[in-house]
């Protein structure tokens, strides 16, 4: 039995293929890296985390992006003997305008070696490559119109790819516009004689669904869909799902469709705020996704007229979906990374840069990781920042610091972060009048402020343990001198504040707990950190 989602916590924008009896799945990643996180399946049920594509800077550069930006919607696909990633870099979202640079990398198989990427336009976001049967190749992308009047909803484009040359040739044609309504994620699939174009719609927000079209020719003319949508959860505010879109098929080697899509998972299909929550957190909590949009199936069908249709009939999508393939479960990874090998796990994520020895070490100090202070928490360019995704409503995260700062500028510690306009971050620095101090500091839709009265002095701790605790709507920081004495920091603070819902700006991403370290004033002081502990559920 399939139990959505299938990837939990921020993995949105799926994309899937099938090789033999191994099914891959390429997520979106935004601001953080390594990029385009890639997971494996041999039965649809159980899925582990392989690796990612963009593993280094020839592949992006996020330096300096906003928050919400860089790499967005991949699609993967395998033809010709190897794997094929379309990816963009969204370098400028704002007022309507976007820089939306399109790119080509390759590899001969699933973990890589990646190629450098080739860049083919910048015309539109969320692109696919089309594999035609007569060998002919195809991007396939939406088409960004900025202008006044025109915003949005200047339709899908398709361009022919010539792999020899490396570029894109011949004229660009438009196949499909509907009015007033945002077409994005395109993919083409042929069956039937037909070739099929679906679309994410609506926006990736509450309005979302998945919508089809189909021609006799690739570049048109297509008819719509009869039906609304394959796939929304627009018109079901109670669904379990909200957001749902976005997504892609892939066939089974028995010749099952399944659709891979996005959905979120809003706090008020999960349980109400606890009774020590304050006011805000109830009142708000409820309409927030904190887990970002996280990845599901859902098996479809053609019906007799042609159209793809969800399987159990409806658009809505199903929180557990049968199969028949055999089970093929994977070792659980370690909920505890106690920072033994000699490079970061796969599952860490570095905001903006990739991690390397001039600001992270697993080895000047073994057995700890070391993270060397650089810029501010609201920097876009050199943060020392790594997490983890936050996979279920209730979870806990800790830690071991050592760290000696010097002055105020230098501080180290355990974050909750959604990004860098919102985010909680219970850190050790130095105060004049209290010395080495332990206390709140944090972004609120990027209005900062300190909970001084949070703020203890901890000259006389042996050690300094770090916990996080969320729990549905609230977020309670603690400390402990010995691992044992736990002691709480700060009052309940609102957790659903960590999500896409949050605020006056569009946000795409999802919760993260992680560690640490800065030094603004630009002197290079270090933290070490003797592990992480992330364990989720009650």
């Amino acid at each position: 039995m399939i139990r959505n989602p299938v990837l939990r916590g921020f993995h949105p924008d799926p994309s899937i293929v099938r090789v033999g009896d191994d099914f891959y799945i390429a997520s979106s990643t935004f601001e953080w890296l390594p990029g385009v996180r890639i997971h494996h399946s041999k039965d649809l049920v159980h899925w582990r985390l392989l690796g990612h594509a963009l593993t280094r800077p020839a592949h992006i550069d996020l330096k300096g992006v906003e928050n919400s930006c860089g790499s967005w919607a991949p699609s993967l696909s395998h033809a010709d003997g190897r794997f094929w990633l379309i990816y963009t870099n969204i370098r400028t979202n704002r007022l309507g305008m976007k820089d939306s640079h399109v790119y080509l990398a390759t590899a001969p198989a699933i973990t890589g070696p990646w190629s450098d990427p080739v860049h083919l336009d910048s015309i539109g976001f969320d692109p696919s490559l089309f594999h035609d049967d007569d060998g002919r190749k195809w991007l396939v992308n939406m088409q960004w119109d900025f202008r006044k009047g025109n915003y949005h909803f200047a339709g899908n484009v398709v361009q022919e790819y010539d792999h020899a040359r490396r570029r894109l040739v011949g004229p660009v044609h438009e196949i499909v516009r509907k009015k007033n309504i945002l077409c994005e994620g395109p993919n083409i699939y042929k069956h039937g004689g037909w070739y099929y174009l679906m679309m994410a719609e609506g926006g990736t927000g509450w309005n979302h669904g998945i919508s089809m079209a189909r021609a006799r020719s690739i570049t048109g003319p297509y008819e719509l869909d009869p039906q609304e949508a394959v796939l929304t959860t627009r018109h079901t505010p109670d669904h379990p799902f909200a957001k749902a879109g976005h997504g892609e098929l892939v066939q089974t080697a028995s010749g099952e469709w399944w659709l891979a899509h996005l959905c979120s998972r809003p706090l008020k299909t999960s349980a109400p705020a606890p009774e020590n929550a304050d006011a805000l957190v109830k009142a708000h909590a409820g309409e927030r996704c904190v887990l970002g949009r996280e990845t599901a199936l859902q098996r479809v069908v053609w019906s007799e007229d042609g159209w793809l249709r969800l399987a159990n009939g409806g658009v809505l999508p199903y929180v557990e979906v049968e199969t028949n393939l055999p089970q093929h479960p994977w070792p659980e990874p370690p909920e505890r990374d106690d920072f033994d090998a000699p490079e970061l796990g796969r599952d860490w994520s570095s905001l903006r840069v990739f991690a390397d020895p001039s600001w992270l070490s697993l080895t000047e100090r073994p057995g700890w990781l070391r993270l060397y202070g650089r810029e501010c928490p609201q920097s876009w360019h050199e943060q020392s920042l790594v997490a983890r995704r936050i996979r279920e409503f209730r979870a806990r995260a800790e830690t071991r610091l050592d760290f000696t700062p010097a002055r105020f500028t230098q501080m180290a510690g355990l974050m909750a972060w959604y990004d860098t306009r919102t985010f909680f971050f219970l850190r050790v620095t130095r105060h004049e009048q209290l010395g080495k101090a332990l206390g709140v500091m944090l972004a609120d839709d990027n209005v900062y402020d300190e909970l001084y009265d949070s703020q203890i002095a901890i000259n006389d701790w042996p050690d300094v343990y770090l916990r996080a605790e969320i729990n549905l709507a609230a977020l309670q920081f603690s400390a402990s001198p010995d691992g044992r004495d736990w002691r709480p920091v700060g009052p309940v603070l609102d957790a659903s504040k960590l999500s896409d819902d949050y605020g006056n700006v569009l946000h795409f991403t999802g919760a993260f707990f992680g560690l640490a370290a800065y030094d603004i004033a630009g002197q290079r002081g270090f933290a070490d950190f003797d592990y992480f502990d992330l364990k989720h559920g009650d």
